[in-house]
């Protein structure tokens, strides 16, 4: 029996593969129609999402098979929704994220920020915090991540090491003022030991872990070489001392890699491109209301979305300093604390800065490129008044838009060169110097780009036309029509919860693939502003806190050996409570203000006109 269970367990992605389809397919056979054929669709792609059995590129490219087979859609219109103007916004911003990565300007910024904030241990989860929202916002909460934590590692290893040394100082001296007095040494040691020249201490780990540690005095006064004296059990004090400090920096250590891969999250929610479900959002509203003005853009994002991301990054570093560094400030803040052992860890920080050496001619043209995208896009369509692209371009129609900027700032990464031009000159081998290489070739986008993230985007984007078409997505928001009796912000709050419990189990693109058309349908159905829950729902779907595989930046920082899954799941519970209440303070205060939540636009009394 156990051989039989263990071998279906081995095979059940096949299993789930062949079998989910059969178990469904009662449901366009039996009730028929469109709306079914389209719900059969979305449940077998849901449920190959949610156990992955099938990697999620692929099942993103079912409807391309089952929408034209069952007459929800042709063919071409299918494959017109995989590349739309969000995919090419995605691809601008990850070309931009790949050259930063390329020439580590991502890291000369993450140690220049941690150089200024210190290393005390308030500061330095503060300064890691903030720098890696910082970088998420423009790169990968993976890659992010992935920097981020052997840094904390390596400053905390070295500030528990410095401690350790400044303790074993400090019993030596007393050992020494005890010599003189004759009651800090057992009757059994030579006091002439603490008289004698030089002094070299060692410490020494045996098979079952208990510390020893070995003196051995020598003496240069008149070529007298003591022996060593006999090794000497760890004294209960010091024991004391080591098992205390160890708990201390497992604390500060588990507190650190869980707030790096957090603000990783985090920070990935305060920009358009930070992390995908962010398009998936802009997409879809595009998709789904073609008159909505343009609401959803880098501008407007970032201007609900920052301050958002600020408030709970400030949240979740207070709850984290509370787990793991306490309420003593003076401690957390690090006032009183060793000197010398503050100057070794920083200097750990500045070496790291110091491998980099000076900023080179690329990774200043980089940086310049980085800046002026942003600056771009802020500028584009600014809301308050028209921007460059109205008064030059878009007087009538929008034709240029983020995706438009992105690809046009990527494209210079592959005209500009990577170093100065010179003319003439001789290699090392007397050989004449070729010109030097752009500033990304297509071999580092290749391999770096995550291209199945194009086809999850196509995936959603022809899901939700599909549910236009079929008339499912009107069904559904006649079906959820009673929910117009319950308040806005109940309906919202809950949405929120649902999304960031959801979300724990599934992808962030998945959840909101699936749940974003529904979202739209129910809130056409019940006269509300579809963005006052599709908006709050989306940013949800990033804050997977409590398990390691929800997320990547989970899965490193769990990785690192330090965090148990029940480290994680205490401290990311409330940090998802948290997320979900912030969110919902957003969405109803100054969201509300920016997009107008409180009044049904037009651009969404929409009807849609669906096949028979």
């Amino acid at each position: 029996m156990v051989v039989c269970l263990s071998g279906l367990w081995r095979y059940r992605n096949y299993l789930i593969i062949f079998f989910i389809p059969l178990l469904i397919l009662p449901l366009p056979l039996i009730v028929g129609g469109p709306e079914a054929s389209c719900g059969y669709v979305i449940i077998l792609m849901a449920l190959y999402w949610c156990t992955e059995c099938m990697p999620l590129a692929v099942t993103g490219l079912l409807p391309v098979i089952l929408f034209p087979m069952m007459g929800i859609m042709e063919s071409s219109e299918v494959c017109n929704q995989y590349m739309k103007d969000s995919n090419m916004l995605f691809v601008g911003g990850l070309l931009v994220a790949i050259a930063v990565e390329y020439w580590n300007l991502h890291k000369r910024i993450a140690l220049r920020v941690l150089l200024l904030v210190g290393v005390r241990p308030a500061l330095l989860m503060m300064g890691f915090m903030g720098t890696t929202a910082f970088l998420s916002m423009w790169i990968s909460n993976t890659a992010s991540t992935a920097m981020m934590l052997p840094i904390a590692n390596a400053v905390l290893k070295q500030l528990c090491d410095s401690e350790a040394q400044a303790e074993e100082r400090e019993m030596d001296l007393m050992a020494i003022r005890g010599a003189w007095t004759g009651t800090g040494i057992p009757k059994d040691q030579d006091n002439q030991a603490f008289e004698m020249g030089d002094k070299e201490k060692s410490i020494t780990i045996d098979d079952g872990g208990a510390a020893k540690y070995t003196k051995d005095v020598k003496s240069r006064e008149n070529g007298v070489k003591l022996e060593p004296e006999p090794e000497v059990e760890e004294s209960l004090e010091a024991r004391e001392r080591r098992l205390k400090r160890e708990a201390k920096y497992l604390n500060l250590d588990k507190g650190m890699s869980l707030s790096v891969c957090y603000a990783a999250s985090i920070g990935g929610t305060a920009t358009l491109t930070g992390t995908t479900p962010n398009l998936i959002l802009k997409g879809q509203v595009d998709e789904l209301f073609p008159g909505n003005e343009d609401i959803i853009n880098f501008a407007s994002w970032f201007g609900f979305s920052f301050p958002n991301m600020v408030l709970m990054l400030i949240i979740s570093w207070l709850w984290l300093q509370f787990m793991y560094l306490g309420c003593n400030m003076k401690k957390s803040f690090g006032c009183g604390m060793n000197k010398d052992g503050d100057k070794e860890a920083y200097g750990v920080i500045k070496n790291e800065y110091k491998k980099l050496g000076s900023m080179c001619f690329a990774e200043g043209c980089v940086l310049v490129l980085f800046v002026l995208l942003v600056l771009l896009w802020f500028t584009r369509e600014p809301g308050f008044m028209p921007g460059w692209a109205t008064v030059l371009f878009n007087k009538d129609r929008p034709y240029v838009t983020d995706g438009t900027v992105a690809i046009l700032m990527s494209t210079l990464f592959f005209m500009i060169p990577s170093q100065l031009p010179r003319c003439g000159g001789y290699s090392e081998d007397g050989k004449p110097l070729k010109a030097p290489p752009t500033l990304l070739n297509w071999d580092v986008v290749q391999e770096k780009m995550p291209w199945n993230i194009l086809l999850l985007l196509g995936g959603g984007f022809a899901l939700a036309r599909g549910s236009e078409v079929s008339g499912l997505s009107q069904w559904l928001g006649e079906s959820l029509a009673p929910l117009q009796s319950i308040p806005p912000f109940a309906i919202s709050f809950l949405l929120c919860l649902l999304t960031a419990t959801f979300t724990e189990c599934s992808s962030n693109v998945a959840t909101t693939t699936l749940f974003l058309p529904i979202l739209a349908s129910m809130a056409v159905a019940i006269k509300l502003h579809p963005l006052y829950v599709m908006l709050p729902c989306t940013i949800c779907a990033s804050l997977a806190f409590m398990l390691p595989v929800a997320t990547p930046p989970n899965a490193i920082a769990f990785s690192y050996g330090n965090l148990k899954v029940m480290d994680m799941a205490k401290a990311g519970f409330v940090l998802n409570i948290v997320g979900v209440i912030t969110i919902n303070v957003a969405l109803n205060t100054w969201g509300a203000a920016m997009f107008n939540l409180n009044t049904f636009p037009d651009w969404a009394n929409v009807t849609i006109i669906h096949t028979p």
